[in-house]
């Protein structure tokens, strides 16, 4: 089953613009992340930032597990 999600994945990634476009997004807001929870101490606007973030990246996530599950069911004609 992993291995089915994998190759769903790759083939959104390479057919699907908006898919493509979402998991850039998400990605792009996970390594913000990382250099913020790198950070020693965190500021006011770095917590304020994390928590944004975050908040974004989940609403990416659940709209990319959205896609998936579209590209999963099987269209009726």
């Amino acid at each position: 089953m992993e291995q089915h999600n994998e190759e769903l994945k790759a083939h959104l990634m390479a057919t699907d613009s908006q898919f493509r476009s979402l998991v850039e997004e998400h990605s792009r807001f996970h390594k913000k992340l990382e250099e913020i929870e790198a950070k020693d101490h965190l500021s006011l606007e770095d917590e304020a930032e994390e928590l944004t973030l975050k908040k974004q990246k989940l609403w990416l996530k659940d709209q990319i597990n959205a896609v998936l599950a579209r590209a999963r069911t099987p269209q009726v004609a």
